[in-house]
């Protein structure tokens, strides 16, 4: 079995590196080897690898920047996820590809389900829902996992971040009024590598499914966890979480709409795995751990 890892250098994708293994033989595709800015050379290089599975974990993310560069985010998260499924639809290789919470317009009450009807309100969000619809219509074997809010104890996230200016400012103004579930790589690959199992089994039948931790919260509570919890771990920063203040979005206005609520309903997937994801805290604390004890040590 020979897998084709697109994106290994991202968050999802180094993760994936690690989980992949166990199901066969990982070739790691980054921007030096495939360029999925220029769709029309993407069926030719997945030709000289013949992948029996294609793990999409690249895109355009991002999102402020996308609303400038919406024909460059297009061909990463579009044009070129349908050149994957035509590949793939040719030879009969099964597609795993990751889309988001932004296909959503987030005026939902209460968690999104994979049936919902999409409305995306940005550039990024359009281009990955185009992504998505490509997939489905190259006729292709596919798994499409939707997930919100990713992070990882490597390369560049919103919990670092609030850590970083945490220990530089006196002050920190974080958004209240968005809602969704804080999710880690780590769980997404973990979950990727039993899907693929579950798929081979006719455990999990193709299609798209939501994946993400469970629980919810605003990034001011995500803001005010990861910094507690660094407090607690030894680190010296200059605000606490209970000095965060609470903003709305109009307050802190930017390029790109985001969903005010992007929380995803990943019971089907759970149901079909035998699983249950832990709530968003789980990981969180483990992340913060990993980075704020390793640079305090």
């Amino acid at each position: 079995m020979k897998i084709v890892l697109l994106g290994p250098n991202g968050q999802v994708g180094r993760e994936l590196s690690r989980t992949l293994l166990p199901h066969g033989d990982v070739v790691a595709l980054g921007r030096e080897q495939i360029n999925l800015a220029a769709p029309e050379f993407v069926r030719q290089r997945l030709t000289q690898e013949k992948p029996d599975i294609i793990v999409n974990a690249a895109a355009y993310t991002a999102v402020d920047k996308a609303e400038q560069e919406e024909a460059v985010a297009r061909a990463v998260n579009a044009e070129s996820v349908a050149e994957i499924g035509a590949y793939a639809n040719d030879t009969g290789a099964l597609v795993v590809h990751y889309s988001t919470d932004y296909v959503f317009d987030g005026s939902k009450q209460g968690a999104y389900q994979p049936s919902d009807p999409t409305n995306p309100q940005s550039a990024y969000g359009r281009t990955k829902r185009a992504g998505e619809i490509a997939l489905r219509e190259s006729g292709c074997r596919h798994l499409i996992f939707r997930t919100s809010w990713v992070y990882s104890a490597r390369g560049k996230n919103f919990i670092k971040t609030m850590l970083r200016l945490a220990a530089e400012r006196d002050e920190l103004k974080v958004v209240a009024d968005q809602i969704g579930a804080p999710t880690s790589a780590e769980l997404i690959a973990d979950v990727t590598s039993l899907a693929l199992a579950g798929f081979r089994q006719a455990q999990l039948p193709a299609g798209t499914y939501h994946l993400t931790a469970n629980g919810a919260t605003s990034w001011h509570g995500l803001a005010c966890r990861a910094i507690d919890r660094a407090i607690v771990n030894g680190q010296e920063l200059r605000v606490r979480g209970d000095d965060l203040q609470a903003i709305g979005t109009a307050d802190f206005p930017t390029p790109a709409t985001r969903p005010a609520n992007s929380c995803l309903d990943s019971s089907g997937l759970e149901e079909a795995l035998g699983l249950h994801f832990p709530d968003w805290t789980i990981h969180v604390d483990r992340m913060v751990d990993q980075i704020t004890k390793t640079n305090g040590s």
